[in-house]
């Protein structure tokens, strides 16, 4: 199948969603604006601030958490499979601004701009493109890595667990989010980490995170976080992600 991830289409939401303002998200005074800012909202929310850290994020799609990351981290990588969500994270990282527009009604659109933070330090990020079942192997390793809503867009997740062990430094943090769509279309079934019976057993997947990951990280925080794509001027996804935050033995 195609790779939905490299449609202007969806270019465009992640941008809204890591880049717009509340008001050009949701501009009514009613509706979840507890779920705007998400991906900010992982790092200023799920992260304990390291000064002069090596960050890492996968599955970093247009950059937000990265720039906050670089906030307090002398070293920020941010990769991503999609290479239209990579170039994007890379032309804003060098021209400090975006313009794009959004879907609003039918065959209108609104135009949007962005102008990065003047806190952000983008000189200190570097964005790829990458697999994140299989990444290079000179990576090294970090105090804080990140994986926001990665696992189940995955065909292997646990891949990625395997690799965060030697990725993360000891002491070092691990946020992981998802809100556990697990879809063959992303993730073969026998693949799945949660969402099925195991006989007469439900499989949720916490408890394969926890299966995967106690013998070298210790859990330290399980909390629900609501987010919100919006798709045109009224109509919106709302979802709520487990956000899990580790820290390395």
């Amino acid at each position: 199948m195609a790779n939905l991830y490299e449609t202007d289409k969806l270019l465009e939401e992640y941008l809204l969603l890591h880049f717009g303002k509340p008001e050009e998200v949701l501009p009514w005074e009613f509706g979840p604006a507890e779920a705007l800012e998400f991906p900010a909202r992982c790092v200023t929310e799920r992260v304990k601030p390291v000064k002069g850290a090596r960050a890492l994020e996968i599955g970093c799609s247009v950059g937000r958490a990265c720039f906050e990351l670089s906030v307090f981290c002398d070293e920020v990588i941010g990769i991503d499979f999609s290479q239209n969500f990579i170039s994007q994270a890379q032309e804003l990282a060098q021209k400090k601004e975006a313009r794009f527009s959004v879907a609003d009604e039918g065959e209108l659109r609104k135009e949007l701009s962005y102008r990065l933070e003047d806190r952000f330090r983008p000189e200190k990020v570097k964005f790829e493109v990458g697999d994140a079942t299989n990444l290079r192997r000179d990576l090294g390793d970090f105090d804080i890595v990140l994986a926001c809503n990665l696992l189940c867009r995955v065909p292997y997740p646990q891949a990625v667990l395997q690799r965060v062990e030697e990725l993360v430094s000891p002491g070092g943090q691990l946020v992981l989010t998802s809100p556990y769509t697990w879809m063959e279309d992303y993730t073969p079934r026998r693949f799945w980490l949660g969402g099925f019976m195991r006989g007469q057993e439900a499989i949720r997947s916490l408890d394969s995170l926890k299966k995967a990951l106690s013998s070298s990280f210790s859990l330290d925080d399980v909390v629900d976080m609501p987010f919100l794509i919006r798709e045109h001027g009224r109509k919106f996804q709302w979802s709520v992600a487990q956000a899990s935050c580790w820290t390395r033995l």
